[in-house]
């Protein structure tokens, strides 16, 4: 069945309204018609079945049919991730969507080799944050994730996490599972807020490592093998969606 995001700022449910470019989209891509019926969410835990009640140029108009919420993530985790070159970050924006992120911080380290002023930064961050949209469609999330302006390394430490993990190569990395397990003996109980930190293709620096230990963090190693930055993601977050979500 179609899926389609209406902003929490639109959301009501005594009038459900596709905007201009969804609208298009049910109508001139997917060729809805009056009855059909079709999905929409807010990307903040509501859901409702609808059906198609009026198509005009500019906006389609729903019918409610029943209206339900996703219950609330046990965790709230944060992807910092070190921006790749090329499309590489779509691909990781769209699986950490997939794999339950709440929010995903692009970083821009001592290593990151694509750099951009602050007009470029907020065109990107809006990118992003379309990617993530329609991610959400295709897979069914309810809960949209966060895309947040590029920003260093110190700025996004001052967010006051539960924990902060740093996927790391230096030899006092432990397992994501031992260290899990210590927080919650020394917490009595899980996490529920998580920054994974994940560095770009030169890794974080000492001075970078140093820094997020400064701010609690805890190294953890991803096994024997070199993983490439977007597999580093994937890995991270499906072992904290396993650990922490599921």
């Amino acid at each position: 069945m179609p899926r389609f995001y209406i902003p929490p700022a639109r959301w009501n449910l005594d009038r459900l309204v596709l905007d201009e470019e969804e609208s298009h989209h049910a109508a001139s891509v997917l060729r809805l018609k009056t009855g059909d019926r079709a999905t929409v969410f807010n990307g903040e835990g509501l859901q409702a079945s609808v059906e198609i009640a009026a198509i005009s140029k500019r906006a389609v108009e729903l019918k409610l049919i029943e209206a339900s919420q996703s219950p609330v993530p046990a965790c709230r985790i944060t992807l910092g991730q070190a921006i790749p070159k090329g499309k590489n970050m779509d691909l990781i924006v769209q699986k950490a969507t997939e794999l339950g992120a709440a929010a995903i911080a692009p970083l821009l380290t001592d290593h990151t080799v694509v750099q951009f002023d602050a007009r470029d930064a907020g065109k990107k961050r809006e990118k992003w944050q379309t990617v993530a949209i329609e991610a959400s469609k295709q897979c069914g999330q309810n809960w949209l994730p966060s895309v947040l302006m590029p920003q260093n390394l110190a700025a996004l430490l001052t967010g006051g996490f539960d924990l902060v993990l740093i996927a790391s190569l230096q030899p006092d990395a432990r397992h994501p599972k031992e260290v899990l397990a210590d927080f919650e003996k020394e917490k009595g109980g899980k996490p529920t807020s998580v920054l994974v930190l994940i560095g770009p293709e030169g890794d974080f620096t000492p001075a970078e490592i140093d820094l997020a230990k400064a701010h609690g963090g805890r190294p953890i190693t991803l096994g024997p093998i070199v993983l490439r930055t977007e597999t580093a993601a994937l890995y991270c977050l499906s072992v904290l969606n396993y650990e922490l979500l599921a």
